[in-house]
This record gives C-alpha cells, sequence and structure tokens, in this order.
C-alpha cells in the first residue's frame, strides 16, 4: 500500500500523531478532509491558522471584504500594509506559506442562498465565522440540506460562543435560533467594541470542533452551546 503521508508530513506532524485520538489514520484522514471557512474575519484568521497547521487537505476561504485599518487588532492575518487588499486573497498567500502541502481555494464573493449550495459542495465541513444572521441562516440551510457540520461561532462584547449544528442529525441552528426571535440588527462591533483576543480564542475552538469531528475524537459540541465571558472566567455550556 503506498504511504499517503510523506516523510516531511509525518515529521511535520509528529506532535500530533503522537496522540491515541489521533494517530497516523487520524492524520490521513486531516489530510484527506476538505473544510471550508465562511469568513476571514476575527474568527476566521486563528480557525484558518490552526486548521493549515493541523493538516487538513483542502480548505476553502469564502471571504469578499477588504482589510481596513480596524480590522488589524483581531484579524491577525492581515498588517498595515494589507489596507484595502482583498482579505482572501491576504489570506492565501500567508497560509500556504505557512503549510506548502495544504490546497488553499477562495471564493471571492458574497454567500447567497443561490451560491451556497454549489460552493458548499466539495466540502465535508463549513466554519460559520461569519457576523450577521442573515449568512448564518445561509450557511446553516445549505448544511441542513447536505448533510454536513456546521461549526458555529459568535462574538459579543466580551462574550463568545462556539456549537456544532446539523452533525449526526443533532440541532440546526435555526432549531437553536429561530429567525422570528432572533436580533435582526445585527450590532456593529465598531459601535459596541471588543476585545481582539475574543474571536481568537473563540476562532481557536471552532478549529478544535472541526478537527475532533475529522478524527473522530472527544465530546463534540453538538446539542449544547458553549459560553465564555472574558471579564468573569465563566465558561459554561447550555443545552439546546
Amino acid at each position: 500500500m503506498a504511504q499517503i503521508l510523506s516523510d516531511k508530513e509525518l515529521r511535520r506532524y509528529s506532535r500530533q500523531i503522537m496522540l491515541e485520538d489521533v494517530g497516523v489514520e487520524g492524520q490521513e484522514a486531516l489530510k484527506a478532509a476538505s473544510v471550508l471557512v465562511v469568513g476571514a474575519g476575527g474568527l476566521g484568521c486563528p480557525a484558518l491558522q490552526y486548521l493549515t497547521a493541523a493538516g487538513i487537505g483542502t480548505i476553502g476561504i469564502v471571504e469578499f471584504d477588504m482589510v481596513n485599518e480596524s480590522n488589524i487588532h483581531r484579524q491577525i492575518l492581515y498588517g498595515a500594509n494589507d489596507i484595502g487588499k482583498l482579505k482572501s486573497i491576504i489570506a492565501k498567500s500567508i497560509l500556504r506559506n505557512r503549510n506548502d502541502k495544504v490546497n488553499i481555494e477562495i471564493f471571492n464573493l458574497r454567500l447567497t442562498g443561490e451560491n451556497a449550495a454549489k460552493i458548499f459542495a466539495p466540502y465535508d465541513i463549513v466554519l460559520d465565522a461569519t457576523d450577521n444572521y442573515e449568512t448564518r441562516y445561509v450557511i446553516d440551510d445549505a448544511c441542513s440540506e447536505s448533510g454536513k457540520p456546521m461549526v458555529h461561532g459568535a462574538i459579543y462584547k466580551h462574550e463568545a460562543q462556539v456549537s456544532v449544528f446539523n452533525y449526526n442529525g443533532g440541532p440546526s441552528y435555526r432549531g437553536y435560533n429561530p429567525p422570528e426571535g432572533a436580533k435582526r440588527d445585527n450590532p456593529d462591533p465598531s459601535q459596541l467594541g471588543l476585545f481582539g483576543v475574543l474571536p481568537g480564542i473563540a476562532g481557536v475552538m471552532m478549529a478544535s470542533e472541526a478537527l475532533k469531528i475529522v478524527v473522530k475524537a472527544g465530546d463534540i459540541l453538538s446539542g449544547r452551546v458553549l459560553i465564555f465571558d472574558l471579564m468573569t472566567n465563566r465558561y459554561y455550556t447550555i443545552d439546546i
């Protein structure tokens, strides 16, 4: 049987492969996996970096926005020289430099109900790293219809939440947060403010859930929402 992981990959991921929950078989599963990240902002930047570092074989990025100066304190893939440039292009360049064994695909467009199914089709898992309800429902609908897990993250001031929807018949985002009950005003962080580290922590947790799904290990946040507050150091889960 041909070796799936190269000698270089075996060395690179050696600390990860040592884990009983991963091993060579798990690392091969990561290489064979494909993950789509919708949004390359505060949540997407850390998630993308850790998915790339972990050896996910194919990573897709859906992002149409350009870098502005107020992004830089929390969107850690970008710097001052990137202002005015497309986030997806910058992210792909940096991620490819971090791990040239990962295939990075970019979609410079706004996700809609019309294009979501086609974009999602080749991917195993979708990360919702967006900041508005409308796109979250688009992601949830497309994941529900295609049977793909949706790893969700959201932030508010110094609070964040992470969950996994549509996993093995588990609850959907619409079930957790029905449109008729959701706040539809989408508060703007520029008006509310937020700690730059907050989306970093949530984004890493989102990457962790995606990796656990791929290697089929650990306790997946399906049917539960993890909520944490940086000001009080309170971490707790609620059942859906």
